[in-house]
């Protein structure tokens, strides 16, 4: 459990800058350069994300269970994860749907996170994307609170192609990761009692 906390922690911590101290975010960009702020920040993400993914197979390996949620609530997490994917797409295919959002990666992150509390009750499971929801919930209020929106990621003009692309695209990858991804790489049937 230690590794999943700490790589949680780590990654939400660098993820959480920007919430918490944004001048010093772009203080110490300025100082040490953009490139290396970057290449620290993604170093720190890489390594957060790799000890949660660690302690949480190992805290899979000998769950500790909180609650038991019931079997049909996979339906309303497998419709609660169909808009995930397009979202993420919408992120860098801007159209209506980004627009409308205003962000879609918080949003798919909320959503992620809720649909997997839903039908996964071990202690991991909860730290894990009970963690991931909270962050997102508050980078959303803080990107709300924010008077300016700071360092715009400029991906393309907004189009109604862009949001055609970020469905389509996003429901295939949905589809995949439903039928083959998600056993092959979690080694858990998304839609299936285990």
């Amino acid at each position: 459990m230690t590794y999943l906390v700490v790589g949680l922690l780590l990654f939400l911590s660098v993820h959480s800058i920007a919430i918490v101290a944004p001048a010093w975010r772009d203080g110490m960009a300025a100082k040490v350069g953009s490139v290396p702020w970057k290449a620290l920040y993604a170093l720190v993400s890489i390594i957060g994300f790799v000890m949660l993914v660690h302690g949480y197979g190992l805290a899979r390996a000998e769950p500790t269970v909180l609650y038991t949620p019931p079997t049909w609530l996979r339906h309303v997490a497998a419709l609660l994860l169909l808009p995930v994917f397009p979202l993420l797409f919408a992120v860098y295919l801007p159209g209506r749907i980004k627009a409308a959002v205003k962000h879609p990666m918080l949003t798919a992150t909320k959503a992620w996170a809720l649909a997997h509390l839903l039908v996964n009750g071990n202690i991991a499971d909860v730290l894990l994307f009970g963690g991931f929801l909270v962050w997102a919930i508050a980078d959303r209020i803080a990107v709300g609170k924010r008077v300016v929106q700071r360092r715009p990621v400029v991906v393309g003009t907004p189009s109604t192609r862009n949001d055609v692309l970020a469905i389509v695209g996003g429901l295939l990858v949905y589809v995949m990761v439903v039928a083959w991804a998600h056993q092959r790489f979690i080694g858990v049937p998304p839609l299936l009692p285990h």
